[in-house]
């Protein structure tokens, strides 16, 4: 029997950009069988969605919106739903769309040939999340707290041994776990290096050491002048001759750099010329940064080749120069080098990386 009325209110999809709301008044009844489960029910509103309070179009409107990529809060703000809110019903599709019961994730539905593997940081930066994608499509296959063996092994249970049996092989930092495990299950996988990280560490752990010892070692030998030289010299030290020539271009030109803007009252910049004549100088001055031009110059002819065997010359080339300087922190690049030598020259073969995958970590 009929036992009252109840009224609620929903929000509905925005007309005109105005978020709107829909006040429903429906019945309630009471069951007058003493033995009846629910002694109450509800008359059912059938355009309301499923656990929240909102029309079913405002939801499948807030699904297609996350489909298209933008950010929860974003959402949020074009349909005057809670972040929360967007987040639970983002959740659910993701759920309905990656697992099977919405629990077990559902195996890859394309055979890759190629994976990349990299690890990004969590929130405040102390706990770390690993990501594993088909490198020729960027599709996501596996996504896992930490980034140890673990997430690997547990990847390769996930899709099967017939699955990556056919993968030919893996993009991924120096990061030992990542190989050990791969090659431990499959040791006819081959590993690539990400070319990034190794002049990375070029850049940072040569390049940018070795001109820090010279300035200081400069001013200690009372040659203030030759020490000002390198000041802010990092830059043209790791850029390449010809980005070098491109700038002097751009400054022949008055090229703009920067707009002047008015809300921060930033100033217009232009760019700036010179910078050829101020690498050669820095060359003239010191035997070391020549080397680092050699080096770098080696590295770019390494990188350019197809040929595993030719790229591994080049390699050996690097490390004899490397160890022949007798500088500590040329000598640390060539016992690099030398330890991931065969996972560097494998780019040859394949030319994969993780770039594809640090985009997608950085969004």
């Amino acid at each position: 029997v009929k036992n009252g009325s109840l009224k609620s209110t929903l929000k509905h999809v925005a007309i005109g950009g105005i978020h709107t709301n829909i006040r429903v008044s429906y019945a309630r009844f009471r069951c007058l069988n003493i033995d009846c489960q629910f002694n109450t029910r509800s008359q059912s509103i059938p355009f309301k969605a499923d656990g929240y309070r909102i029309t079913k179009p405002l939801k499948e409107y807030t699904e297609k919106l996350l489909s298209y990529g933008l950010t929860l809060k974003a959402v949020a703000w074009l349909t005057g739903l809670d972040k929360m809110t967007v987040k639970s019903i983002h959740k659910s599709l993701l759920l309905s769309k990656f697992t099977t019961d919405g629990k077990t994730l559902i195996k890859p539905e394309r055979q890759a040939k190629y994976l990349a593997i990299d690890e990004f940081k969590l929130h405040d930066g102390h706990k770390y999340a690993t990501a594993i994608i088909d490198w020729e499509t960027g599709y996501i296959l596996y996504l896992a707290h930490g980034k140890k063996k673990a997430v690997v092994f547990e990847f390769m249970d996930h899709v099967g041994d017939e699955w990556m049996s056919k993968v030919e092989a893996v993009a991924c930092d120096m990061n030992s776990d990542f190989e050990e495990a791969f090659k431990g299950r499959y040791p006819k996988l081959d590993i690539v290096y990400d070319r990034f990280h190794i002049i990375k560490n070029f850049n940072d752990k040569v390049i940018s050491e070795i001109r820090k010892d010279e300035q200081r070692r400069l001013a200690e030998e009372g040659s203030p002048e030759a020490a000002k030289l390198l000041k802010n010299s990092r830059y043209i030290l790791m850029s390449k001759r010809s980005t070098l020539v491109q700038k002097d271009e751009d400054a022949r030109k008055d090229k703009l750099v920067s707009t002047a803007g008015e809300i921060f009252n930033t100033p217009e910049i232009k760019a700036h010329g010179g910078n050829e004549v101020w690498y050669d100088e820095l060359l003239e001055e010191n035997k070391l940064f020549f080397t680092i031009d050699l080096v770098k110059d080696l590295l770019d002819q390494a990188y350019n080749s197809h040929d595993e065997v030719e790229m591994c010359v080049r390699l050996e080339e690097i490390i004899d120069i490397c160890k022949a300087t007798k500088n500590s922190h040329f000598i640390w690049f060539a016992r690099l080098l030398y330890r991931h030598l065969r996972g560097i020259y494998t780019f040859a073969k394949y030319g994969i990386s993780t770039g594809k995958l640090e985009g997608i970590n950085n969004k």
